[in-house]
């Protein structure tokens, strides 16, 4: 093979940095992928559709229990104590109620109809519904929670009974 075919890595390396704006050119251009916010969407016992959709510009708080689940009653006197603290702030504290039956959430809420004033009733969503959908990891535990903030963003994530540190979270939100 003649000498002038061989190639030469310094030619190669002088290709190649010539090459390089033109190779990072789309790369300076691209912008990066905002990952997606939180979804969930489904609906009330009753039909009513609820979800994250509406919620923008709130402090959201999603409580994943279960009727079945003794420390997720327990805790709902407290929970609603809370919000009741909050009811002039833009804070919503979410159920998503993972009762595998309908008719479990449905004899709960009739109760609480009966001994609840509604503006301290948890508005929840059946997870096992035809409409229910979400893009968020569903808890190992029951009772679970996830912050979200004003924007939409997942904020923190609570394993057990939320934490008293997650109401002082929450009050920073807002």
């Amino acid at each position: 093979m003649p000498p002038n075919l061989i190639p030469s890595p310094l030619l190669s390396r002088r290709q190649l940095l010539a090459c390089l704006p033109a190779l990072a050119w789309p790369l300076a251009q691209a912008q990066p992928a905002e990952a997606p916010g939180p979804t969930l969407e489904g609906s009330s016992v009753d039909g009513t559709p609820l979800g994250l959709s509406g919620l923008r510009g709130r402090v959201v708080l999603l409580l994943y229990w279960s009727t079945g689940c003794a420390v997720c009653r327990d805790k709902m006197h407290e929970m609603r104590a809370n919000v009741a603290g909050w009811q002039n702030q833009p804070f919503t504290l979410l159920g998503v109620n993972m009762d595998p039956r309908q008719a479990d959430l449905a004899s709960y809420e009739d109760l609480l109809r009966q001994t609840v004033p509604a503006a301290q009733r948890l508005r929840s969503v059946w997870a096992a519904g035809p409409s229910f959908t979400s893009n968020l990891e569903m808890p190992q535990q029951l009772p679970s929670g996830v912050l979200i903030d004003k924007s939409g963003s997942l904020v923190e994530r609570y394993s057990g009974r939320i934490p008293p540190e997650a109401w002082d979270r929450i009050a920073e939100l807002l």
